[in-house]
């Protein structure tokens, strides 16, 4: 009793936060009446006992009955002249035969057993029966029963293993011979038996030593008694002094036991802490150990194993511990890389030949010119191959950069890019494209110590260097991307290949994207993992954006979550997402005061031309405002365009875009205004591209994923259990322009400018223009006004605005109002 009490004492001194830790309420799931399990188990009952009644009838009318069964017509149980001896009629003996003969064989009275057993089970209230593991043992004696026995009496016209077991017997001994049948059946029944009676047998052998135990200590003891018989001759003194003893080591051995049950319950130390000191002492205290406990041993047992599980709960939920965001989907596997293929060679092989004639005619183009080089080395890429030459003493950089057409020319190449000089080094770089380039696999990138083993906060494979060398960049630290390049050289690859990257390291908790699709099928493979990783306004339908006017409120929502953000990191005294994360994480930030753990958010926009075309300035102004702030809160940007116009990437944009990627472009006016150099139009297409991150700028190839490896890796994800919906992010509405300023003077056309854009249900700059004969700035402001007075809607690219009043009664009521 001494355990039960040591437990009682220290739950009743626990104190009041601790016990609020480890008993939690749980809000009780729909559960079926009784009515329904009590209906259920006794049709699975009568199921079971006429199952069980027709298989025995069987057994002794089959050979009668199968004539009649196996003639089966339409009107066999129709016709009352067709008679069939199973004591239950003619479905009896239909039943029977589809289960012996066309079935398992003798194996169909387990099938019986399992509907009366679990109809048995229904019925109880309690339903202790481990259901799953009886029919798990169940499915393997069918199999077993109807194999051995189908094997044994494969000579016998009575159906023992029926259809099953004969066609796998013919199979199996067509395949390994007879012999080998048997052989393969003796150990696949070992094997159940072991399975089957494992516990019994571990139990058996439990109570085996035990006894032994029990045994030696009774002997022991009994030896003690003689020795105190024959020694009666000590004193009293003595006698006192090992009773004495012996009490001390009894205390002792009770405080050793609460002691060994506190450690069982502490992960980090042993569980065994039994102090000794003589060896018949100690065989006393357990004698009177096993004497005093032994009712009890199965009792403790069972509290010791509740106090375990109590404290496996506090380390995931207790206030001790560290905030786990992944706790929620914490059985979620990140994609596999078997789920990619292979497009390319890892090593990429060299032709000498190719080498040794890009050099002589490099060096010979060169020399017509009178330009001397003292040294050149090759590096060699999976799509171009870097040469480095030393100019001789004297000779000008701009003199061989002015050469590139004719290098060109000379090499038959699709194009060559100068580098003079190459940053870092005291060399002339002159990039040549490959004869048969090799495709850089996105397998082999993310497969990559570097990119496995990264550190980075949001990695992203962007591709290969010349040297061959994996480029893998932080997107978190760029920290926002701007994509460009003509049609049809990579950059939807690019995309994919940037997303993929991320889904392949982050876990769901702690990413989220806002898909951004005006061409509505770039990006709508993302939809399955909807659930996981997008995010999406409270009232819309769908996570990946296609209508220009959703964009908007999209965009200004992701605002809207930025502002929210500064106010937690400014409350939390922290400057940015990653400080802000680790204390929340380490529970120093208290939720009832508003605080969460804040996912990263990635803002992906694949076409960006039609937005400025369609929206403008409503598009430009939030994402401009969200590339300059965001990056603290953990929101960044990946925004891509096919039309690198200077009024498509406008100033603003590339100011807070100090990191961009340019595929092949047709000219050098779209090169350098991507990049503010030169050199895009000169690559070669198929995902070569130059990535500039301020004043630094790399050539790589982009790797390759195909669209089919991208479904199947959204599938994977898709297909694992998810939030239920997706990460909701902040509701914005419109600002509805109702209200004009008390001081604001309306232009003298206001109210004739309102009535006419009403009658003619279209309001536009040009049109009041042309019916005032006004300038534009003058209608510009009108159109102003009436938007802020809420007569037209917001401006929508070229197309008119909309008119908000539907009815000329309505607009005379509000001018009057408004005193016109």
């Amino acid at each position: 009793m001494a355990k039960k009490n040591t437990f009682k004492k220290k739950e009743a001194g626990k104190e009041p936060s601790q016990s609020k830790i480890t008993k939690k309420t749980i809000k009780k799931p729909f559960r079926l009446s009784q009515r329904f399990y009590s209906i259920l188990g006794l049709l699975l009952l009568l199921i079971g006992i006429y199952l069980l009644l027709a298989f025995f009838s069987y057994l002794f009318t089959w050979q009668t009955d199968q004539d009649a069964v196996f003639k089966t017509t339409a009107n066999y149980f129709s016709n009352p002249e067709i008679y069939a001896q199973n004591i239950l009629g003619k479905f009896g003996a239909f039943i029977s035969h589809n289960f012996f003969y066309n079935g398992v064989g003798i194996s169909s009275f387990i099938i019986s057993f399992l509907f009366i057993v679990t109809g048995i089970n229904t019925l109880s209230i309690k339903r202790k029966l481990p259901i799953a593991s009886i029919f798990g043992y169940s499915l393997l004696a069918i199999i077993m029963l109807s194999l051995i026995s189908s094997f044994l009496f494969f000579k016998s016209d009575f159906p023992w293993g029926g259809a099953f077991g004969t066609y796998s017997n013919k199979w199996l001994q067509s395949l390994i011979g007879k012999i080998g049948t048997g052989l393969l059946y003796f150990f696949a029944l070992a094997g159940f038996v072991l399975l089957f009676f494992n516990d019994q047998i571990l139990q058996y052998r439990k109570r085996s030593v035990e006894n032994d135990e029990f045994i030696d200590i009774k002997q022991a003891t009994n030896t003690n008694e003689l020795k105190d018989d024959v020694e009666n001759e000590d004193s009293e003194e003595e006698q006192s002094e090992v009773e004495e003893k012996q009490n001390r080591f009894t205390k002792n051995n009770s405080e050793t036991t609460e002691k060994k049950v506190v450690h069982t319950l502490s992960s980090d130390s042993s569980s065994e802490t039994v102090e000794e000191e003589d060896d018949d002492e100690f065989e006393i205290i357990q004698k009177e150990e096993k004497i005093a406990t032994k009712e009890e041993e199965l009792d403790d047992l069972n509290l010791e194993l509740e106090e375990i599980k109590e404290e496996k709960k506090a380390t995931h939920y207790g206030i001790d511990s560290d905030f786990d965001p992944t706790l929620e989907l914490g059985d979620f596997r990140l994609p596999n890389l078997t789920l990619l293929d292979d497009h390319g060679e890892e090593n990429i092989e060299i032709d000498r030949d190719e080498l040794e004639a890009n050099k002589d005619q490099i060096v010979q183009t060169l020399k017509n010119y009178k330009i001397e080089i003292s040294k050149i080395k090759a590096t060699v890429g999976p799509t171009v191959t870097l040469y480095e030459i030393v100019p001789a003493p004297g000779i000008r950089i701009s003199k061989i950069k002015n050469l590139e057409d004719d290098i060109a020319l000379s090499l038959a190449a699709l194009g060559i890019r100068i580098i003079a000089p190459i940053p870092g080094k005291g060399t002339i770089g002159i990039e040549v494209p490959n004869q048969h380039p090799n495709v850089v696999s996105m397998k082999s990138m993310l497969a990559s110590e570097k990119f496995v083993n990264s550190k980075a906060d949001l990695p992203v494979a962007i591709g290969k260097t010349i040297s061959n060398e994996n480029y893998i960049a932080d997107l978190a630290k760029m920290p926002h991307l701007l994509i460009a390049g003509a049609t049809g050289q990579g950059k939807s690859v690019g995309i994919n290949a940037l997303i993929v990257s991320l889904l392949y390291h982050k876990h769901p908790s702690e990413l989220k994207f806002v898909f951004i699709d005006p061409k509505k099928v770039e990006l709508s493979i993302y939809n399955k993992i909807e659930n996981h990783y997008l995010a999406k306004l409270p009232d819309e339908d769908e996570a990946i954006i296609t209508d220009t006017a959703k964009v908007v409120n999209t965009l200004n929502s992701l605002c809207i979550e930025m502002d929210e953000r500064y106010e937690l990191l400014k409350n939390a005294h922290c400057r940015n997402i990653k400080e802000y994360n680790q204390k929340f994480i380490n529970r120093r930030l208290n939720p009832e005061n508003g605080h969460k753990y804040l996912p990263y958010i990635v803002l992906v926009i694949d076409e960006f031309a039609d937005l400025i075309m369609t929206a403008g300035k409503e598009v430009e102004s939030p994402i401009a405002r969200l590339a300059q702030l965001a990056r603290a809160v953990g929101i960044h940007l990946i925004i891509a365009t096919q039309r690198p116009s200077v009024n498509i990437i406008t100033g603003i944009i590339k100011a807070n875009f100090p990191a961009r990627i340019a595929f092949r472009v047709m000219s050098k006016v779209d090169s350098r205004t991507i990049l503010d150099m030169g050199g895009a139009d000169q690559l070669i297409g198929r995902g070569d591209l130059i990535l500039s991150i301020g004043s630094d700028s790399i050539r790589l190839q982009c790797p390759f994923v195909d669209t089919p490896e991208v479904d199947k890796i959204t599938s994977f994800i898709g297909q694992q259990k998810s939030y239920g919906h997706a990460h909701l992010l902040p509701e914005y509405s419109a600002e509805s322009s109702g209200t004009l300023d008390d001081d604001e003077d309306l232009d003298e056309y206001f109210a004739d400018a309102a009535r006419l854009v009403v009658q003619s249900d279209s309001g536009s700059t040009s049109m009041l223009q042309r019916k005032f004969s006004i300038g534009y700035n003058r209608a510009g402001r009108i159109m102003d006004q009436l938007e802020r007075a809420g007569i037209v809607g917001a401006q929508n690219g070229s197309k008119p605005r909309e008119v908000l009043y539907t009815s000329e009664i309505e607009l005379e009521q509000f001018l009057e109002n408004l005193g016109i």
